[in-house]
Order: C-alpha cells, then structure tokens, then sequence
C-alpha cells in the first residue's frame, strides 16, 4: 500500500482521510475512513491509524475492534480477526440448542463466539479456551463483562474437568486452511494472525478431527457441536463428526459463503 500523508490535519476531514486510504489501496475507503475517524480522539490519532492501515495491518487491529452479531469485540495486534460469515455459526448454535446452559468455545481466538453466545443466552455458564496466550487475554477482556472465563491450554485440556458430560453447545472456529495454501492467503491474513490460528495441517482438518474425538465425551446428552469448515473439506469433516459418534450434517449459507459441520451427541 501507499504512503498516507504525514500532515494530521486534513485527515481529520472524510473525504481527505477517504482519498489517502484509496490511494493506499483500501477497497472499502469510505467506510473505513468513517470507522478510523469515529475510533479516533484526535486528528494525529486518525493520521496514525490511516498510517498503520495502509501499512497493511487489519482494520480491526487499527481500530481495536471488530463487529461481530451485533457486538464489539475488543481484537489487539496478533490476535485472529473473527469473520462476519463465522455469525452463520452462532445462529445455528443458538437455533439448534436455544436453552442451553453450558457453553465452550475452543480455539476462541478473540473469544467472538463465546461473547456471543453469553449474550444470547443471559445467564449461561460460558468458557473459552485457546492454546494462545495472547488470545486467552484478549478473549478475558471480552467476555469479563459477561461473566465468561477463558482458560489457556489445548483443546480440551484446557478446560475444568467438572464440564465434563454437562456442555450443551460446543464451538470450534479450528483453523482449517491446508498448510500449502497458507502462503496463498490475503497478506493481511498471513502477515498479521497467527499461524496457529490458520493452518490446519495438511488437509486443513487435523485439529477439526482432534475436536470431533473428543466431543462426545464432553457434550450433555443431545448437545451440540459447531465447526467452521470449507464447501470442499465438507464431506470430510462431516465423516469425521460420524466416526467420533456424533448424528452430522452440514450447514450452509449462501448469503455468507459460509459452512458449519453440525454434529449432535
């Protein structure tokens, strides 16, 4: 991207901030101008931050926050920008188990998921959990507010035995990007989040067949487990949910592009 002027002051106005940000090769300019300059408490403020966004670094990072159903998510530097087709997830989380009153969220990254669904479903036990440390912090300070709990640690073993059997809804945003195509990915992607949080190994899907072992043994009776997955890897991961004991189907939204392997205990 292209240098933004070092002058603050006309990037205080929006259409100035606007045409710096285009120039950097921003698509959605406009909008983002109007997020920079509404986040910004000064005119040298919005000129550091339109400096950092045509660097390259993620909106979301440059702003301190992503929209996620209907919520701002705090997201700092390093940490997995939750995507907006990844509310395709909670919504058939919450159509699928409307009354349940434990929930997980591993790989929980920011800890989007988990916040969401604390908020849905007021009153709620909700835990998060991410191998990450700077993940888990930015994942406490989300769902502090809300009650929730974030724990470090891997998959499963992160979490507090005495949720054992009890989970209604279990998340799992796992990454799922093959490792060959981890290169290939959008720079703001590959440069700026961690690789723990994108690649998948091989087939995209050796940390989805971790979590699908394990479920059954921490589900509730008629709980449910969520997955985010690829139109490709679909089949693949929906057998996987199968052979840990799980009744799978797939989920699809096309309005987001988005895939969701259901599987229920």
């Amino acid at each position: 991207m292209a240098a933004v002027p070092a002058s603050p002051s006309p990037l205080a106005d929006p259409s100035s901030l606007t045409a710096a940000l285009r120039a950097a090769g921003c698509v959605f300019a406009e909008d983002e101008a109007r997020l920079i300059l509404a986040t910004a408490r000064t005119a040298e403020e919005a000129t550091a931050m339109a400096r950092a966004r045509a660097s390259g670094l993620p909106l979301e990072h440059v702003l301190g926050w992503a929209e996620f159903h209907g919520l701002r998510i705090a997201v700092e530097p390093g940490v997995f920008v939750p995507r907006r087709r990844t509310e395709f997830l909670i919504d058939q989380a919450l159509a699928r188990a409307p009354g349940a009153r434990v929930v997980v969220d591993l790989c929980c990254g920011s800890g989007a998921l988990a916040t969401a669904l604390a908020v849905a479903l007021e009153g709620a036990e909700v835990h998060a959990a991410d191998i990450d440390p700077a993940a888990v912090r930015c994942a406490r300070r989300n769902l502090a507010p809300h009650g929730g709990r974030a724990h470090t640690g891997d998959l499963y073993a992160a979490l507090p035995a005495v949720l054992r059997g009890r989970i209604g809804i279990l998340t799992a945003n796992v990454p799922y990007v093959p490792t060959a195509e981890v290169p290939l990915l959008p720079a703001e992607a590959r440069d700026h989040e961690p690789a723990v949080a994108l690649d998948g190994g091989p087939d995209g899907l050796d940390v989805l067949r971790r979590v699908a072992a394990g479920a059954a043994e921490w589900l509730a009776p008629g709980g449910c487990l969520l997955s985010e997955t690829s139109a490709r890897q679909g089949p693949a991961a929906t057998a996987a949910f199968g052979r840990a004991g799980l009744t799978a189907h797939m989920a699809v939204s096309d309005e987001w592009d988005a895939h969701v392997v259901i599987g229920i205990r």
